[in-house]
């Protein structure tokens, strides 16, 4: 994809192949904010997502040989970081499991808000939104990250994990009533 007056990605993808430093930072500065939105949709904003962010990275960097261009580069990174963040949270889940009792706190601050309560803002809804989105199965958070917050396409959305487009279907569906039930009156004011 060309890019403003500068090397298309195919052509960054080869020099960086080569050994182009500069050519991977061009990469890196075109993608991190896709990179950086995708992984905060996953796992929220906590610190384990920057070190997501990075990891997706230093992986593109170890597998750069292996990208073919079947697919869009930024596809290709938004699948890293997809199952980057799927790891993470696997971790995550396994250390709470081990350590620390499920704290519900979250959830439960989620009483029903009143249809146009000034009480709620764009922050507050994103909180909500991302507590709510940490209480749904990452496989049903993935769809709804790449299908609902960052547009992508449900073809798009099941090659980019590598699942059948029925199967994006039936996630996101599942995902959006478990959804309305949690947030209640918040997620039918914003549908």
């Amino acid at each position: 994809m060309p890019h403003a007056a500068g090397p298309t990605d195919q052509e960054l993808v080869e020099r960086a192949r080569a050994g182009d430093a500069l050519a991977f930072e061009q990469i890196i500065h075109r993608y991190e904010g896709q990179v950086a939105a995708t992984v905060i949709g996953m796992m929220g904003r906590c610190p384990e997502a920057d070190d997501v962010g990075q990891e997706t990275f230093i992986r593109l960097h170890t597998y750069l040989h292996k990208y073919r261009g079947d697919a869009a580069l930024g596809t290709y990174i938004v699948r890293i970081a997809i199952n980057q963040a799927l790891k993470a949270l696997k971790q995550r889940k396994r250390w709470r499991e081990r350590f620390v009792r499920y704290d519900r706190e979250a959830l439960e601050s989620m009483e029903p808000v009143a249809k146009g309560s000034d009480a709620v803002d764009a922050r507050e809804r994103e909180r909500l939104v991302h507590a709510a989105l940490g209480q749904i199965n990452p496989e049903q958070r993935a769809v709804v990250v790449l299908r609902m917050l960052e547009g992508y396409s449900t073809r798009e959305t099941a090659a980019m994990l590598n699942v059948p487009e029925g199967t994006v279907m039936s996630r996101l569906s599942r995902a959006l009533e478990r959804l309305k039930g949690l947030l209640g009156p918040l997620f039918l004011e914003n549908t």
